[in-house]
């Protein structure tokens, strides 16, 4: 999805068809609700990783904080050398918590936007249902836009919905172990994960845009 920003609307300039009513309209709709969702996805993505990333380096900060103070304690160093050091900790711990909050904000705002995700996927359902009640299991005759079935919209979104539901879930996990990770090593890997995206394939994006093509929110 990178070059494409901004809100996708329904209007009378990107619509395929003259009049787009009944199905065709709220399958139109839910398309262009899947691409806003998508996109405020990837604004929150890049916010928890630059928040991420100031955990890491709070964490490797404490740390050498630690060895230091175990060296101050093993050995004979003046008394004002290892005085500083709870001092010291103490701010960091208050920095690393509240850049947890902040992280544990942008989470927050991710569970809204899958959860908003699960009802554009009922709603999608609901359309199927409507569609194989009216004209039976085989479906319409002839297809709502191009050459998708309704079924193809409802696969759509279940993949979709699967791709965010369980990318939350490592990015919830990482929420609990980044600020506790033993080496800065392990640090990495979440930053990577979290970076990455393992469970939004590039196969997400272009389903995408295959649904916004197919609906007309896109142009050859």
């Amino acid at each position: 999805m990178e070059g494409q920003s901004g809100d996708i609307t329904v209007t009378p300039a990107n619509r395929k068809c003259s009049a787009v009513t009944g199905s065709a309209r709220k399958v139109k709709d839910n398309a262009a609700d899947w691409h806003n969702l998508m996109m405020r996805w990837e604004k929150l993505n890049e916010d928890g990783f630059s928040v991420a990333g100031n955990i890491a380096n709070l964490r490797r900060t404490r740390s050498q904080s630690d060895r230091l103070l175990l060296d101050d304690e093993s050995s004979s160093s003046s008394s004002s050398s290892s005085s500083s050091a709870p001092w010291q900790q103490a701010g960091e711990a208050a920095a690393l918590q509240d850049e947890c909050r902040k992280l544990q904000d942008v989470i927050d705002k991710m569970v809204v936007v899958v959860t908003k995700m699960e009802r554009l996927m009922t709603s999608q359902r609901g359309v199927q249902d409507l569609e194989e009640f009216q004209f039976g299991p085989e479906g319409r005759k002839f297809p709502l836009f191009h050459s998708w079935s309704s079924k193809h919209f409802e696969d759509s979104s279940r993949f979709l919905l699967r791709c965010f539901s369980r990318e939350l879930k490592l990015k919830q996990l990482i929420l609990q172990e980044l600020a506790h990770a033993a080496t800065s090593d392990l640090c990495m890997v979440y930053l990577s994960c979290w970076l990455h995206q393992p469970f939004v394939p590039p196969q997400a994006r272009l389903t995408l845009e295959a649904l916004l093509l197919e609906t007309g929110h896109r142009t050859l």
